[in-house]
This record gives structure tokens, sequence and C-alpha cells, in this order.
């Protein structure tokens, strides 16, 4: 609540964004659980077919079919059950994709219309805990929009600019560059080369004016928000160190922690360090070397015990 209120405090004109992730983690947990319930029946099934086949007398013969029919319709709904809803989390999935396959930039109304649909279809399965999912989402459900304002926004200021099959196709190339980095191995190279197909598609269409329209789609989708993660982001951040401290921290090694943050370069993705997001500014070296400079920052105790580590 303190993180929330301060930075609705700092960013009085930012959007607030549900967190996709941990808003359907229980969703998905439970598909993993209904998965699992699944592989155990049908290796129950398996066992009993098995069974069947080296009975030998008749009375065995009949005992064991009768164990594997029971075994059988405990599989079958268990298969069912966990396919229907794989099946619509792909939906889902794809339905939080801020365009379409075709590159149409997706509306709050038609994002609403899917995700209330698939959560109706979802409820509908024969599974007593998926209501009590649902619930919790079903109240969150506007917060869950609200990157969809910003890419409505954002979409008719491009057609203002530019013809619709060049933003679709520059779309496109950046829905697919985004999916790069966050896929890896033979998913990673697909993406990358659809990224590049589309690319080239509206390079053909612009000629002399592809790099202004490119640079303009990628930074206007890349400043949208997804998700104000700020609670799990600090938290994750600070947890580590604190497990290694005795007693309450203190402000000093915070602002270390802050320091080493801040300054520190990532090595995948897009991403290199947050001040440089934050100035536009490339950092001149390595964090440490940074923190070497500015030690008079710092405590001396803090800043020897870095440097030893």
């Amino acid at each position: 609540m303190g993180l929330k209120a301060g930075s609705q405090a700092a960013c009085q004109e930012g959007f607030w964004v549900c967190d996709q992730f941990h808003e359907f983690q229980d969703l998905f947990q439970r598909s993993h659980q209904l998965e699992r319930q699944a592989e155990r029946a049908m290796a129950r099934e398996h066992e009993r077919a098995e069974t069947f086949y080296n009975a030998k007398s008749e009375a065995n013969l009949q005992k064991r079919l009768e164990q594997y029919e029971r075994a059988q319709q405990t599989c079958e709904p268990a298969m069912v059950k966990y396919d229907q809803l794989d099946e619509l989390l792909h939906l889902l999935r794809e339905a939080l994709h801020f365009c379409t396959d075709f590159g149409r930039l997706r509306t709050v109304a038609g994002v609403r219309s899917e995700l209330m649909a698939i959560l109706s279809l979802i409820e509908e399965i024969d599974d007593a805990k998926l209501p009590h999912i649902l619930k919790p989402i079903g109240s969150h459900l506007d917060d869950l929009l609200v990157p969809f304002e910003q890419v409505e926004s954002i979409h008719t200021e491009l057609l203002n600019l530019m013809p619709e099959p060049i933003v679709d196709a520059l779309v496109l190339a950046w829905h697919h560059d985004h999916l790069s980095h966050q896929s890896h191995g033979r998913q990673r190279h697909y993406h990358q080369r659809e990224g590049q197909q589309w690319l080239d598609f509206a390079q053909g269409l612009l000629e002399d004016q592809f790099d202004t329209f490119k640079g303009l789609v990628f930074e206007k989708l890349d400043s949208i928000v997804n998700a104000s993660s700020l609670v799990e982001m600090v938290n994750s951040l600070i947890r580590p160190f604190l497990h290694t401290c005795r007693g309450p921290i203190t402000q000093e090694t915070l602002n270390l922690i802050m320091f080493y943050h801040n300054h520190r370069r990532y090595k995948g993705g897009k991403r290199k360090a947050p001040i440089e997001l934050w100035t536009g500014e490339t950092l001149e070296g390595d964090w440490v070397d940074l923190l070497l400079k500015f030690r008079t920052k710092f405590r001396g105790f803090y800043f020897r015990r870095i440097a030893i580590t």
C-alpha cells in the first residue's frame, strides 16, 4: 500500500496497471494441477489395462475388467477437464496481446468482450475450484484493461500519420520483436524471422520514410505500461540483501542497494540499466567503477564492505 501510494504521489499522471502474472497465477497453477491429475489417471488406466491382459482365470478376468472400466471412467473426465482449461488459457494469453495476428491493435471493448467470454467458458468447466479462482479476476477486470486504453490512443495517433496497412505491418514487427525477448530457442528464432519479414514488407512500402515511421511506432508501443509491479519488484530486489543483514537494515545500506540496482546493466533483453532508461544517457562504465567514483556519497564502512565483496 505504501509503495503504491508513493508511486502515485511521485507520478500523478502515471497509469496504475494490474499485474497480469499474479492476477492469473492461480488459474495457471490450477491448470498444472489438472494436468498432473490427468497424467496420474492415464497411468492408472494403463496399469489396469496391463493387469487385465495378464489375468488368467475367468473370475479374475471379470474383476480386472471392472477395475479397468472404473479407471477409464476416471481418466476420461480428467483429460477433458485439463484439455478444456489448457485451450482456454491459450486463448486468454492471445487476448492479452496488444494486437491481433493480423497486426490490428486491440480496443478496450474488444478485449473486455474476449476476456468475459473466455472467463465464462472457464467457469463452465466441471471443476469446483475454478469459480473461486475466477471471482477476484472479474473484480479486477478494469485494472487489466488500462494498457489497452493507451493502445487505442496510440492507434488513433498512428493512423493520422500513416496508412493502416503500414501501421499493421510495423505493429506486427514490434509484436514479434517484443515476444522474441521473452522466448528461447526455436520460438525466439521464429519471432525474429517473422518480425524481420514484416519490417521488410513495411520498408518496401515506405522506402525513404521507413526508419522514421519504424522508430515512431516502436517508441510508442514501448511506452505502454503493461504492469505496475512495484511491490514485487522492490521486494525481489531487497529481500536477498535483507537475508544477509543482522537486525534492521539501515538507510545507508538501502542507498547502496538502490545505487546497485539503478546502475547495474542487465545481461539479457533490450534493457541496459534502469538509470539509462530514466535519463536517456549511456553510463560511463560498470556500476562498481561508478561506485568507486562516487564513493564519497556512502559511508566508509559500506564502501569497504562492497569493495571487498
